[in-house]
């Protein structure tokens, strides 16, 4: 890795980087206070964590907490009902475990990791703020995929160190966030991130192409959920989607660090995103300003103008067995009813990837998991332990085509008992259709534009809205529907060919 340039930063907004930005948003040493309980958010490096991690984890969800573990549309996963006075014993359990950030500050144990997360030593970043900007989303298949250009692993773990050691970072928000694409099938490409990065194969060999707020375009998109990166931009906001340049793998951690700095040299105080950034500053003065950290040319390259990733990204094959590189070996994918899972399920996939696999568990952004390394032979046992603790591993299945946030008997703000309500619409879901329960417009449970949503106006009480390239959630078709009603109106706005016999 090249040096960095020694700029200076930004004169113009000179006390905007030195602002620590609060947040609500739950982490490992930041436990959020929910209607169910207390929320404590695990990030995990790549996804992945190992068998003795997952059981610790179920352990501590039924010691502390009620018994949920719930996965996230970041790969990560949450302890939900952590129970008030048991907080520093979960934490401390999580962080022995080795879930936490990198240590800083000498701290020997979870206890002083504890005790010392909001303290900062010169030169250093707080623990909670270490944990807080642990943002790198990568492939659940990364360094298995047949069709990946590049093994991202070892390039996350670089990008990890870079932002858990640098101190100025720890003015980021919680939600900057990074998407390393190294060319793999199953990959999420419909959630916008703040600084994108994708290989794509050059005539002298792989290089990472990179664009700021947005998603690598895709040419064609075989998604049978629809995910599709263009047309699951938010319109509400600015399109900054397109490749900006290209770049050696070897430059690409320089180039975060690079554009990190730039945000901060130039972020008003209360901008968190880039889109904020690029909404007060053309593309061009950015990479202009990040030009000055970097000995490589950052200027848009007119060949990369109509940039698209050739490979088509397919969701469903984070569900079922799959072909990896290595020949004769299988992920196996599940997804449990609406993201959650309870502790005896966690602890089943732990020692079922002990069993059969290679000890670890990988979660995807999917609300789902993977276990890696399957014996071609093995598939059929491990695919039906997993439908044996409750997941679905057909994408026909409905529970593998429906979303839905906490809904109101864990958050406040929800107006519905979206899972409830999820669970009820699954009987009646229409095939082919996937469609996310939102209890209130923050859509906490979805980060990308969905086919369908149905947005809570009441308890039980739905407005239902298609994407078409419309704001937020697309257009409203329909107001104060119940889920029956809903479950009507999806199948012929869904099949519009279809005539009543065929139905």
């Amino acid at each position: 890795m090249s040096v960095l340039n020694q700029a200076s930063p930004s004169t113009a907004l000179p006390d905007a980087a030195l602002v620590l930005r609060p947040s609500a948003c739950p982490g490992l040493l930041r436990i959020v206070a929910a209607r169910d309980g207390g929320i404590c958010r695990i990030k995990l490096p790549g996804g992945e964590l190992s068998a003795a991690q997952a059981a610790v984890i179920a352990d501590v969800s039924e010691r502390y907490g009620a018994g949920v573990v719930e996965l996230t549309n970041r790969a990560n996963l949450q302890v939900r009902g952590v129970r008030s006075g048991h907080e520093a014993a979960l934490i401390a359990a999580l962080v022995e475990a080795g879930l936490g950030p990198i240590p800083t500050g000498g701290a020997a144990d979870a206890v002083s990791l504890l005790l010392t997360s909001s303290q900062q030593t010169p030169g250093s970043i707080s623990a909670s703020a270490a944990d807080d900007v642990r943002n790198v989303m990568v492939s659940p298949t990364a360094g298995r995929d047949a069709f990946a250009l590049f093994d991202t692993r070892p390039l996350c773990v670089e990008l990890l160190t870079l932002l858990q050691s640098e101190a100025r970072f720890a003015a980021l928000s919680p939600k900057f966030a990074l998407l390393l694409d190294g060319g793999e099938r199953l990959v999420r490409l419909d959630h916008p991130h703040d600084v994108w990065l994708a290989a794509t194969q050059a005539e002298d060999g792989v290089r990472f192409v990179f664009g700021l707020a947005g998603c690598p375009s895709a040419a064609a998109n075989s998604d049978a959920f629809q995910h599709i990166a263009h047309s699951a931009v938010d319109h509400s906001r600015p399109n900054y989607a397109g490749a900006l340049a290209a770049m050696l793998p070897s430059q690409v951690t320089d180039l975060v660090c690079a554009l990190l700095h730039t945000f901060l040299d130039l972020a008003a105080p209360d901008d968190t995103r880039m889109r904020h950034l690029l909404a007060a500053h053309s593309i061009d003065a950015v990479l202009q300003h990040a030009q000055t950290y970097v000995d490589f040319p950052l200027s848009r390259g007119t060949s990369l103008a109509n940039w698209q990733r050739p490979t088509p990204a397919d969701a469903t094959l984070r569900l079922g067995a799959h072909a990896q590189r290595v020949v004769g070996m299988l992920h196996v994918g599940g997804q449990p009813p609406l993201g959650r899972l309870d502790a005896a399920t966690l602890r089943g996939l732990a020692t079922l990837s002990q069993q059969q696999g290679n000890g670890t568990l990988h979660t995807t952004p999917w609300q789902s998991v993977l276990l890696p390394d399957i014996a071609a032979d093995a598939a059929p046992t491990v695919l039906a332990e997993m439908n044996a603790l409750g997941l679905a591993c057909d994408p026909a299945q409905p529970m593998a085509r429906l979303i839905a946030c906490a809904g109101s008997t864990g958050c406040a703000k929800s107006l519905s008992d979206t899972k409830a309500d999820a669970l009820l619409l699954a009987d009646r879901l229409p095939d082919g259709v996937d469609v996310h329960l939102s209890g209130c417009p923050r859509s906490c449970a979805a980060a990308h534009c969905a086919p369908y949503t149905l947005l809570a106006a009441a308890p039980g009480i739905y407005d239902l809205y298609r994407r078409d390239g419309q704001p937020g959630f697309g257009s409203c078709v329909a107001h104060q529907l119940t889920i029956e009603q809903a479950a009507d109106m999806l199948d012929p706005l869904a099949h519009p060919a279809r005539s009543p016999s065929d139905a």
